[in-house]
């Protein structure tokens, strides 16, 4: 009995060997394959971070929604004609319930939500008076909100110090209360396009306390004026689509961090020539305004919009008054269609910008009877070879960066981009 039992236990250790290999063996096997059940968007979401192991986190979900069990701590509830919010697990960090039905934002939905970093409530139905009093400030590790899309009156407040993204476009918010933004100190970028805002609104706002913001959307508004006391610290401004007539002496050098800023479609009819003269500016649009000569080009500017604006003569010499051979001017891009030129630009231009690859001059407004007319649409540089792989180089990038945010409409900021 003795070699009998020995000989049971060698079999039964050799069987539990050959188990654990072919375990081995089938984890090995599909290791490297690429898991494509769930939307990418997961890749989208920036500066999250994961607080709990997915070991420990329970498979609770509202019934409402979807939770994804290879991504448990977030909570998808969008387009499902949601009246109400669900009730949250304390777990999840991520909660989306874009394009839904709700008016109100409860205090009770969200009483065990104390793990959420990203909300989206965008394209609902939510009034200002029906968002509970400090909701979101108990949120104290959120991160970012979107509401754009509802029907808010007002910049919602109290909000959580550790709030750096707020998106708030595409509203009725009219009414910037001063204390709105009190306290943000970690925010970093903020989205108030295309709602109600005039001047006074903005004077109170107290905007200059947010010291890490970085981004402001202002589009399609109602200012008539450059907003006043904006943080050092911003890099991106966009002020599309108001009433703005004048920009005053030196307004920019208050922001010399400033790396693109898009004014098109205002009531510029002349602007301060060293206005942008900015050390890290590198896109300037102006477009569709009333500009009736051209202005100072700091050495950083790569991209230039100046299109449907009264420019009879681009003249160089202003642009460019010197020229540093040492220190080039970085220019690439100009499009002035749509103004009253009936030349090309000189030819002193490619002196000043070595690295103009393109001057897009379309169609210029010019009365029926005008005999001079611009007979070349488009100007296009041949490259070197270095220059072509740098430009193929460029391309692929913000190809690749295009299509990682999904941008839906590209004349917007991109709060994920920037």
């Amino acid at each position: 009995m003795g070699i009998l039992s020995q000989l049971w236990i060698i079999f039964l250790l050799h069987g539990i060997t050959v188990l654990c290999q072919d375990e081995g063996d089938f984890e090995d096997e599909y290791e490297n394959e690429i898991d494509n059940e769930y939307p990418s968007v997961f890749h989208q979401i920036p500066s999250v971070e994961y607080v709990f192991p997915y070991s420990t986190i329970t498979g609770e979900c509202s019934k409402e929604c979807f939770c994804p069990p290879t991504f448990p701590v977030a909570m998808y509830c969008d387009h499902c004609k949601l009246q109400t919010i669900p009730n949250i697990p304390s777990h999840i960090q991520q909660l989306y319930l874009q394009h839904n039905e709700i008016e109100a934002v409860t205090v009770e939905s969200f009483v065990n939500a104390t793990a959420l970093k990203d909300v989206n409530l965008s394209h609902n139905k939510i009034k200002s008076h029906r968002i509970d009093s400090g909701v979101f400030a108990k949120l104290s590790n959120l991160v970012q909100l979107h509401l754009d899309h509802n029907q808010l009156e007002e910049v919602p407040s109290p909000l959580p110090r550790s709030l750096e993204r707020l998106i708030l476009g595409f509203n009725q918010i009219s009414r910037f209360p001063g204390h709105a933004v009190e306290g943000l100190v970690n925010m970093t970028m903020l989205d108030l396009c295309n709602n109600y805002l005039d001047d006074p609104q903005l004077k109170g706002a107290h905007l200059s306390n947010m010291g890490k913001l970085m981004q402001i959307n202002l589009c399609g508004n109602r200012l008539q004026s450059m907003p006043p006391e904006l943080p050092i610290s911003l890099m991106y401004l966009s002020l599309e689509n108001n009433s703005i007539s004048f920009i005053p002496d030196n307004y920019f050098q208050k922001l010399p961090n400033l790396i693109a800023l898009r004014m098109s479609n205002n009531n510029l009819e002349d602007v301060p020539y060293n206005a942008f003269n900015l050390p890290h500016l590198i896109e300037l649009n102006l477009g569709h305004n009333k500009l009736k000569q051209a202005f100072y080009i700091p050495r950083t500017l790569q991209h230039l919009y100046l299109e449907d604006n009264d420019i009879e003569v681009m003249n160089v010499t202003l642009m460019c008054p010197s020229i540093d051979a040492l220190n080039f001017r970085h220019l690439t891009y100009i499009r002035v269609d749509q103004n009253k030129l009936t030349a090309p630009i000189s030819t002193y231009a490619f002196f000043c910008f070595p690295h103009i690859r393109s001057i897009y001059y379309g169609e210029q407004k010019l009365p029926a009877n005008q005999q001079t007319r611009l007979r070349t649409p488009v100007f296009r540089r041949y490259l070197t070879p270095e220059e072509y792989d740098e430009m193929e180089d460029d391309y692929h990038e913000q190809d690749n960066a295009h299509n990682l945010r999904g941008r839906e409409e590209d004349d917007y900021f991109d709060p994920y981009f920037y």
